[in-house]
C-alpha cells in the first residue's frame, strides 16, 4: 500500500480549510484517511498545526509527501523558526563638556 501525506479539504465554498492526512495513495481526496496529521487555515494569515513526530514517523516508514503539503510544510518551518536574536551596534563614547568649555575659553 503506498501511502501520501496531503491536504484533505474540508472548509465551505470560499472558505478553505484544510486537514493534513496520511492516506492509501488509491482513495479520494476528501475520502477515508489513515491518520490526521495537523490542519492548515488558509484565511487566517496561513494558520498551520502539524504533528510534527507523527509526520516524521509516517516519512521514515515511507510515506510520499506531496507538492501540496511540502509547501505548508515549509510555512509552518518558517513559522516555527526561533527568531534570531538583534544586536544593536555599540553607541559612540560622548564627547566630555568639558573640552568644549575648555575651547570657548581660549577663544576668549
Amino acid at each position: 500500500m503506498a501511502v501520501k501525506i496531503r491536504l484533505s479539504r474540508i472548509g465551505k465554498k470560499h472558505a478553505p480549510f484544510y486537514r493534513i492526512v496520511a492516506v492509501d495513495s488509491r482513495s479520494k481526496r476528501d475520502g477515508a484517511f489513515l491518520e490526521d496529521l495537523g490542519t492548515y487555515d488558509t484565511l487566517k494569515s496561513d494558520v498551520v498545526t502539524l504533528n510534527a513526530d507523527r509526520i516524521d514517523y509516517w516519512i521514515s516508514v515511507g510515506a510520499v509527501p506531496t507538492d501540496s503539503f511540502t509547501k505548508v510544510h515549509k510555512l509552518y518551518k518558517r513559522a516555527t523558526k526561533a527568531p534570531q536574536e538583534v544586536v544593536s551596534a555599540p553607541k559612540a563614547p560622548k564627547k566630555a563638556a568639558a573640552s568644549k568649555k575648555a575651547a570657548t575659553t581660549k577663544a576668549e
